[in-house]
């Protein structure tokens, strides 16, 4: 059985690859008229890439043992 934080980071990490999904199959492509909307969602899209990125190497860390 995980331990309640590391479950909880694994299922944010689910939440952020869904949320990331939409931003990139549906946000940009409803925004694509506003320059300004569609820089805000690239700039949410990099974000979210980011927390992918570091929960993803978190969850590696405790899965071998460290």
């Amino acid at each position: 059985m995980l331990d309640d934080h590391l479950y909880n980071i694994m299922n944010q990490l689910v939440q952020e690859h869904k949320s990331l999904w939409r931003i990139r199959g549906q946000y940009l492509g409803d925004a694509d008229q506003c320059h300004d909307c569609t820089e805000i969602w690239h700039r949410v899209a990099e974000r979210k890439e980011q927390n992918i990125a570091e929960m993803t190497e978190i969850v590696k860390r405790h899965l071998n043992g460290e």
